[in-house]
């Protein structure tokens, strides 16, 4: 009986904020506050700063700066002495509007990712505005709790906009959280992983040159929250953790050194139903998770690290370089930062049984269920360096929308991706725009499956999901059900220099 509770009162306030939005759909077009008060607006402006990441000279770098106009002044808060946030945080029910100024030289859009909102709110490339110029972003949370995030995505600089420093957390809480009981305050910790390479003045590299196009950026060092070498002071308690790929295409194979399972408790789209031990875990360029991390019994002055492992099949060039210029491809192994234990604190949270409840779609209740919409990873070489990347052998064009691509609002979908038909196996984490899914089903052709199990144990399949990683030979299936909103929406590879060499299509939703 406590599971339907749980279900009425989501789906009362999915309905309620959907409401809502009916009001002011016309102000949301055109990218105008409405005349009624939102529970939550901020203020948030692109701009050029400087932030202290090396010893010695600062590093120019473009943030995100933002204030409170209305709601909760702990809505927005800061990571400190970083380039990255603010962190956003919102209740499912409220209704936000940021105020956004672009203060950078060029142009630029925010998508809210895996936040399902209105069309002109989700940051398509053809809503970008220019050096001075503002937009008013405004939608319902209908999302479930979970952690989100937001970036630039102009088409053909959305790569090097984010690895400037433009980027932040959007947490979305709910009851069924506050019920889990799980650990909150100073013990719910997020961490975005990023790969870095800097000059000898301290300057950010960024070079999509040669191989660049191919694997996408890799950098030479490995910053968490902005920092290098970051050490996590933690106390004798559970940690709720919130690791976030921030990078432009680096992937990752996350691993406690000492062996001990990662618990996971939730994926791209919020908690799962209940938590999931794995050996370690896959983590893709926009992927996120959350791990329930008990430091209880482990003495004061204890150190372990999260590492990534070696793997294979995500490499094509030699990449990026790490520690005094020794070679770096997506797929060596790295230390990603160190736990120290540093006080004696009592604990009295356990790990939950129960954690949420999910809706589980239904594959035969798909529409296109006997015939599966394919989406076809390709490229094209454009000449002895120079690719472009391309879905259903298609580049992206800015409103083009093929027959393959158009889809029925109230309705479930399955889709296929296909990492097959590349002369250059590697892999792709595609993202969607909208609503999330659920992956159902994944296969893998014969002659990739000796990389593929060097990563396929660390796939968290269980939860709801924006961003699906395909390695090389694989074929993936997912659900998702277009019930909110109509309109032009993308879908593309998180890599990002794949995606601005046009690895991304355009889908439309229609009654």
């Amino acid at each position: 009986m406590s599971q339907r509770r749980n279900l009425n009162r989501r789906e009362f306030l999915r309905c309620a904020s959907l409401s809502a939005m009916a009001l002011v759909t016309g102000s949301w077009l055109s990218g105008r506050a409405t005349s009624s008060l939102p529970d939550l607006e901020i203020a948030l402006r692109a701009t050029a700063s400087e932030v202290s990441i090396l010893p010695g000279q600062p590093t120019r770098v473009w943030t995100y700066q933002g204030e409170v106009l209305r709601g909760n002044p702990t809505s927005l808060q800061a990571l400190p002495g970083s380039y990255l946030g603010p962190i956003i945080r919102a209740r499912q029910g409220q209704r936000v509007r940021i105020r956004f100024t672009n203060n950078l030289p060029e142009k630029t859009v925010i998508h809210w990712h895996g936040l399902y909102t209105p069309e002109r709110m989700d940051g398509h490339p053809r809503d970008v505005i220019g050096p001075g110029q503002s937009y008013v972003y405004e939608f319902p949370v209908i999302n479930r709790a979970g952690t989100y995030w937001f970036h630039p995505h102009p088409h053909g600089r959305t790569g090097p906009q984010v690895y400037s420093g433009l980027a932040g957390l959007f947490l979305v809480s709910d009851d069924e959280e506050t019920q889990a009981g799980l650990p909150s305050g100073e013990y719910d910790l997020p961490l975005i992983i990023q790969d870095r390479t800097f000059d000898t003045s301290n300057q950010l590299v960024y070079s999509t040159g040669g191989m660049g196009m191919m694997d996408g950026f890799l950098g030479e060092r490995i910053l968490v929250n902005g920092h290098p070498n970051f050490t996590l002071s933690v106390a004798t308690r559970a940690y709720r953790l919130r690791l976030l790929n921030g990078s432009n295409s680096r992937i990752y194979k996350l691993a406690w050194s000492d062996g001990t399972p990662l618990i996971v408790i939730g994926t791209d789209g919020g908690l799962l139903e209940t938590p999931v031990p794995r050996s370690y875990v896959m983590l893709a360029p926009g992927e996120r998770i959350e791990l329930w991390a008990d430091f209880s019994q482990r003495p004061v002055g204890t150190e372990i690290v999260l590492q990534s492992l070696a793997f294979s099949g995500a490499e094509v060039g030699m990449g990026g370089m790490m520690g005094g210029g020794q070679p770096l491809p997506n797929g060596a192994p790295f230390p990603v930062l160190k736990v120290r234990v540093e006080r004696q604190e009592p604990e009295a949270l356990t790990l939950p049984t129960k954690l949420s409840a999910m809706t589980r779609y239904r594959p035969t209740d798909a529409v296109n269920y006997s015939n599966p919409r394919t989406f076809a990873v390709s490229l094209s070489m454009m000449g002895m360096m120079q690719v472009q990347w391309l879905l259903n052998e298609r580049p992206f064009q800015m409103e083009e929308v093929a027959p393959n691509e158009k889809v029925k609002l109230n309705t479930l979908e399955m889709w296929e991706f296909v990492n097959e038909t590349t002369p250059m196996a590697m892999a792709h984490p595609i993202h969607i725009h909208g609503p999330l899914f659920q992956i159902i089903e994944r296969q893998v052709r014969p002659d990739q499956i000796a990389s593929w199990e060097t990563v396929r144990a660390g796939y968290v399949d269980e939860g709801w999901r924006d961003t699906v990683l395909l390695m090389p030979g694989e074929r993936v299936k997912v659900l998702l059900k277009f019930e909110n909103y109509t309109g032009l929406y993308v879908y593309h590879c998180h890599n990002l220099e794949h995606e601005d060499a046009g690895m991304m299509r355009n889908y439309l939703v229609s009654t």
